[in-house]
């Protein structure tokens, strides 16, 4: 892995990925050569084909968000995310806060207010409880997830889950992982 301030350049089996990062994400990478997991988004326009990559689900969901407030692309979105943390800027959207959105640079007054209308009540609400931090998932653990998910849980919930399933348990496999974190949703 090679990194610089808005791009990361990730090694897959020999193959090299240019992925465009926000600051928080560019901060949080360890350094270059060492491994790392980033949540990807795909984005797809007729002449070309870019990922955005993530060390943290919920900065990647909220991007993800943002591409759906007209007027904001993919680039706008990563200057957004590196111009405010990521549940700051939650806060601020929940709450209508366009002045503080405005000093986001790139981010002029409409824009801020179709942000607050259009997201309001979209995001979630802060909550008391810890993110599961996917940078530090093993790939079995993200499995669950998305088989989780799949299966119709909420991500919350199934974060939830998981972090019940692997308390105080080492490396385990996906089939142990899987029926724990079912036995703590359906409690």
């Amino acid at each position: 892995m090679a990194k610089h301030p808005n791009q990361a350049i990730v090694e897959t089996h020999g193959v090299g990925y240019d992925v465009v990062i926000s600051v928080p994400t560019f901060s949080a990478l360890p350094a270059a050569g060492a491994e790392v997991a980033l949540q990807i988004h795909t984005h797809v326009r007729e002449d070309a084909l870019n990922l955005y990559g993530f060390l943290r689900l919920a900065e990647k969901h909220l991007f993800e968000k943002l591409l759906t407030v007209s007027g904001i692309g993919p680039k706008l979105a990563i200057t957004i995310l590196s111009g405010m943390p990521a549940d700051e800027m939650v806060g601020a959207i929940r709450g209508g806060d366009v002045v503080r959105l405005t000093r986001i640079p790139g981010i002029g007054k409409k824009t801020a207010e179709r942000m607050v209308l259009e997201l309001r009540d979209k995001l979630p609400a802060p909550t008391g409880m810890p993110e599961v931090s996917l940078a530090a998932a093993s790939p079995i653990e993200e499995d669950v997830l998305s088989a989780l998910v799949n299966l119709g849980y909420h991500r919350t919930a199934a974060e939830k889950a998981l972090l019940a399933a692997r308390s105080g348990n080492a490396a385990q496999s996906f089939d142990v992982l899987f029926r724990e974190a079912l036995a703590a949703l359906s409690k």
